[in-house]
């Protein structure tokens, strides 16, 4: 073994493999999905048109809608049914010692969920061009 200072050669690059763009696996080169996260190939392609930011921040009145609205379904499905019923339960838990006012906890978690649907890029499917002119 050498030692040096020079940095390491980067591995040659395979052409039959490539990686995942959301979580790094290794896929073969012609994967529609990735087997570790809920990358597919058809929602990497550029939405046309894009999902409304507005309608997303609506949906999100129950929290996780307007992430699964976005596309983000994994993410839309751990805030609808594990994120949220644990921040109700912690908010009642809190009211019951505060005489009522820990179900106030619940208004910043909506305002962060909200502004969390707002801020993410969107990974709806593209629609097919039909060839409509409006």
């Amino acid at each position: 073994m050498e030692y040096t200072d020079a940095p390491p050669q980067p591995e040659p690059v395979s052409f039959d493999t490539m990686e995942c763009p959301f979580c790094g696996t290794a896929l073969p080169a012609n994967a529609q999905a990735c087997t570790n996260c809920d990358w597919t190939l058809e929602a990497s392609k550029p939405a046309e048109p894009k999902a409304s930011d507005a309608m997303a921040i609506l949906l999100s009145i129950i929290p996780g809608l307007g992430h699964i609205y976005k596309g983000h379904r994994v993410m839309g499905a751990l805030i609808l049914f594990l994120i949220t019923p644990t921040a109700i339960a912690f908010a009642i838990l809190a009211a019951i010692a505060s005489a009522g006012w820990g179900i106030l906890m619940l208004i910043p978690y909506w305002g962060a969920v909200m502004l969390h649907v707002w801020a993410i890029d969107d990974r709806v499917t593209q629609k097919p061009d039909e060839g409509e002119q409006y």
